[in-house]
């Protein structure tokens, strides 16, 4: 029979196990999460419809929780320089971003507040809605949109 102390370590090591797998399909997950959203905003850049810099957003944070080298390369690409840069760094967008993301986030609130069957959601969903329009509004600074250079002809 094994001793108790045997035993203790071998169950402790196997924990270890465990949580290392559950840790390492975690960062998958957002790594592929953060492909999924990086997609999506990507594809908002060229179609109206759907907005940008949300998913840019959602793919900024499941890249910084996945994977550094995954994180460095997004960060480095030109859609987050374009979109999430200036916030990132100054806490700042442009009118017509922070338009595109009060809109999309309206949208979105008001769905979940027509089909909230209770009324403390539909509080709670007011309260959200409120507290978004004061955070963008006085939270956020507003900059000017860049200007875009055009090719100068020798």
């Amino acid at each position: 029979m094994k001793s108790e102390t045997v035993q203790v370590e071998e169950a402790v090591v196997l924990e270890a196990k465990q949580e290392s797998l559950w840790r390492r399909a975690r960062r998958v997950l957002f790594v592929v999460l953060g492909f999924v959203f990086f997609g999506l905003g990507a594809v908002g850049a060229f179609v109206p419809i759907l907005p940008t810099t949300p998913f840019l957003l959602l793919a900024a944070a499941c890249f910084s929780r996945g994977s550094k080298r995954f994180d460095r390369w997004f960060t480095s690409t030109k859609l987050y320089k374009r979109y999430l840069e200036s916030f990132v760094r100054e806490r700042s967008m442009t009118l017509r971003t922070k338009v595109s993301l009060c809109a999309f986030a309206s949208t979105m609130l008001i769905i979940a507040f027509i089909l909230a069957p209770v009324l403390p959601a539909r509080i709670l969903i007011v309260a959200v809605i409120i507290f978004k329009y004061y955070y963008f509004i006085f939270r956020i600074k507003t900059i000017k949109e860049p200007v875009k250079q055009e090719a100068q002809e020798s």
